[in-house]
Parts: C-alpha cells; sequence; structure tokens
C-alpha cells in the first residue's frame, strides 16, 4: 500500500494537476482504501475520524465521474450531494472540492441555514454539479420546491453519528427517499452505534467496509496534561497560559454558548483578543471569526463543541478545555484540532472539582490518568487575584490594589492586545 500514488487509482488528468499544484503526494491510509472503490461503483461504509483525509477520499471520485458525464445538470438539480451536519463542516468540504477541481470547471452551491436563502435558489435554479448541505436548509429548499434530487448520482453522508446525536435522522430520512433509486453512495462517521448501523445497512448496497484508527484514539502526538483548579480561578489561569510565548493559535473550548462568549469578552478585559464560534451566532459571523483565525488575525478562538470535529486550522498549537465536554468522546475529537498532519500539539485541561466524574470519564477512554488528584478547594500556585502572567508583549502589572478571583489584574487600564504573528509558517489542511 505504501507505493499507492494518486496517480495509480487513474483520476482524471485535471484532478491530478490539482493535487500536484496543491502538494497532496502520497494518499492517506482511507484514500487509498476507498477511492479505487469508488471509481469501480461500489458503495462506501467508512469509519474514520476527522484529519484522516476522508473528504478527498469520497471528493475525488465523485469530481471523477461527474467530469466524465456528458451534458450539464438540469434546472433545480444537481449530480451529487453530500450532507454535513453543521455549517463550517459544509464550508470546509465545498473548499476542499474547489482545491481539488481547480480549473475543472466544475460548479458547487452551499446549502445551509443562517444565511439568505436567495443566492442559493439562483444558484441551485441554473443547475449545479455537487452541492454541500445541511439537512435543515436542505428540506426547507426541497419543501418549496427550490430543488430536485431525483438526478442525484452520487451522494455522501459525512459524520453520520453527529448528524443522527443532533436529531437530524429524520430530515436525513426524507432526503434520502427523494434520490435516484440508482445512485452511488457513501457513509463516514466516527462511531458506529445502532442507529448510524440501522441508517447504513438501508441506505447502503453492498458496501466496501473502509475502517482507520480506533475511533476514541487521541491523537498520537499531542500533549495531554489536566490541571485540578476551583472555578473562580480558571479565568486567572487561562490567560497565563495564553501569555506564555508558546502558545500560539489556540482554541479554547467551553461547554455552553453562553460559557463561550464569557470566555472570550473577559479574554478581551484582560488584553487578550480572541473570536468566538457557537451555534447562536448568525453564519456569516460564524465564518468571519473563522477566517479571522485561520488568517492569523487573532490567535485564540473560543468555541463549543460545534468545532470540535471537522474544521482543520492550520497551525494550532494548543487546545485548552476550560470546560470538560459533557460526553467524553467530545474531549478527544477537540484536542484532535491540533497535533495534524504529522505536527505536535498540547491539550491543557481546567478541571473544577464538580466535573472530576467528567475527566474520570475521559480518562477512561483514553486509558491513562490526566491529573493527580489534588485537595477539595484546589487554587492555583498564584496570589489571590488568580493571574501572575502577563499579556506577550506587556509590562508587569501592580497589583497592591488586589483582586476578586480571577478577576483581571489591578491597574490594568489600557491593556495591550495580543498581537498575531504573521510570520507564522502556514500548514498545509489535510483533504
Amino acid at each position: 500500500m505504501t507505493d499507492i500514488t494518486f496517480q495509480s487509482f487513474g483520476l482524471d488528468q485535471s484532478l491530478l494537476n490539482a493535487l500536484e499544484r496543491n502538494g497532496f503526494t502520497t494518499p492517506t491510509p482511507i484514500q487509498q482504501q476507498s477511492i479505487k472503490a469508488q471509481l469501480e461503483g461500489r458503495d462506501i461504509l467508512g469509519v474514520a475520524q476527522t484529519g484522516t483525509g476522508k473528504t478527498a477520499a469520497f471528493g475525488l471520485p465523485i469530481l471523477h465521474h461527474i467530469l466524465n458525464m456528458q451534458g450539464r445538470p438540469a434546472p433545480k438539480s444537481c449530480r451529487a450531494l453530500v450532507l454535513a451536519p453543521t455549517r463550517e463542516l459544509a464550508v470546509q468540504i465545498e473548499d476542499n472540492f474547489k482545491q481539488f477541481s481547480g480549473g475543472a470547471g466544475l460548479t458547487t452551491c452551499l446549502v445551509l441555514g443562517g444565511v439568505s436563502r436567495a443566492g442559493q435558489i439562483k444558484k441551485i435554479g441554473r443547475g449545479v454539479d455537487v452541492v454541500i448541505a445541511t439537512p435543515g436548509r436542505l428540506e426547507d429548499l426541497m419543501n418549496d420546491k427550490k430543488i430536485r434530487l431525483d438526478e442525484v448520482r452520487f451522494v455522501v453522508l459525512d459524520e453520520a453519528d453527529r448528524m443522527l446525536d443532533m436529531g437530524f435522522v429524520q430530515p436525513v430520512k426524507r432526503i434520502l427517499s427523494r434520490l435516484h433509486p440508482r445512485r452511488q453512495s457513501a457513509l463516514f462517521s466516527a462511531t458506529m452505534p445502532k442507529e448510524v448501523r440501522g441508517l447504513a445497512e438501508s441506505f447502503l448496497k453492498d458496501p466496501v467496509k473502509v475502517e482507520v484508527a480506533p475511533t476514541v484514539a487521541a491523537a498520537p502526538k499531542v500533549e495531554q496534561r489536566a490541571e485540578l483548579i476551583t472555578g473562580p480561578y480558571k479565568r486567572g489561569r487561562l490567560v497565563e497560559i495564553l501569555s506564555d510565548p508558546e502558545v500560539k493559535r489556540t482554541i479554547v473550548f467551553a461547554r455552553t454558548k453562553r460559557g463561550a462568549d464569557k470566555v472570550a469578552k473577559n479574554l478581551g478585559t484582560d488584553g487578550i483578543e480572541a473570536e468566538v464560534i457557537h451555534g447562536n451566532k448568525a453564519q456569516n459571523a460564524r465564518q468571519k471569526a473563522l477566517g479571522k483565525f485561520k488568517s492569523g488575525f487573532v490567535d485564540v478562538l473560543v468555541a463549543t463543541d460545534i468545532v470540535a470535529r471537522g474544521i482543520d486550522v492550520p497551525g494550532i498549537t494548543h487546545v485548552i478545555n476550560f470546560d470538560l465536554p459533557d460526553e467524553a468522546e467530545n474531549y478527544v475529537h477537540r484536542i484532535g484540532r491540533t497535533g495534524r498532519n504529522g505536527a505536535s500539539g498540547v491539550s491543557i485541561t481546567l478541571c473544577s472539582p464538580d466535573e472530576l466524574k467528567k475527566l474520570a470519564a475521559v480518562e477512561k477512554i483514553l486509558k491513562r490518568k490526566l491529573i493527580e488528584r489534588e485537595g477539595p478547594d484546589p487554587k492555583p500556585k498564584a496570589k489571590s487575584n488568580g493571574w501572575q502572567g502577563k499579556p506577550r508583549g506587556g509590562k508587569p502589572q501592580d497589583r497592591s490594589g488586589g483582586g476578586k478571583p480571577g478577576g483581571s489584574p489591578a491597574g490594568r487600564t489600557n491593556p495591550k492586545r495580543r498581537r498575531p504573528n504573521r510570520n507564522k509558517s502556514r500548514g498545509r489542511p489535510s483533504a
């Protein structure tokens, strides 16, 4: 398998040229196992996490087939449909499709909520090659007869387990019922619970099963550690961590939308500029925040688990769990945002005493301890204001006035914003 190249699959030359331009040379294990089968017309059942290259694994065969089809898509129709659970993942999939097909003249359309329907309806009205959609908005356009799916010949359900977790099982089933009966299908999922297995059995025809890496294996090059710290002192400790020059591009995970907003607001008060993403943000606001983070205009992104899976931003050095997730598996997905494509990364979890049960669930999955248990009410090794560091490039502050636990340092009247490092090397996103 090590000798397999993209050329050996017999892909269309325009795709090979685009892959070469973008530096994709050797197929990943999931690409090696699934591209050939799909080029031969087989359905695929893929068990794989994000970061394994699965977008190229299903995208390249679809694009190859479309490039070899005659004519144009019919009005209000598409030739391929990719369903994704979140808007961010849908946007990233479209970006990958454009990257793989650069210069080939194929058309794509995003169908997702949080933005105006008018542009989507207009584009679909002309007919497109590939629609990448979230289930809610797609079903909305279906019901209004703005899109027809009877011409779809290739369909992909990406992150099927998460799609069902988010309550999309019935919309997905209704969407699948509208597809052309003679279609080629693929389903990818990080885990394979009973509901996903049932969907796969009803949706796929004699599929080739492809499985890479254990579904709960943590990223192998991520250094993981946890600190037991009383809740009110988390704010100060977070500032201290982010002030370390070694901590560069960072995602801070909060458990709730409200909590994420509060963390980002406090960071701004403490002199560290951050963007925030969660489900209550409008789609254009979410894309703007992610764009600023990707481009390096801000180094810190505060988020809920909406970006724990499916988002690949190059150069993330650290993941900080300000709160532990409710579901232990989401910890694995969170820390997988760093240590990608052979790079190393660091994960730091701030665990309050009331989160110890959640930490134990994470440690059970990892089969290792992240923390040595301390007393019932631990505090950081800092003075009473909970903060001893300084924002990068700033000066030590006068703390003579004291301060509340976790509050901003006394005497900070005009805090410096954390400046982006625009000379950072840019990593290459995985397919």
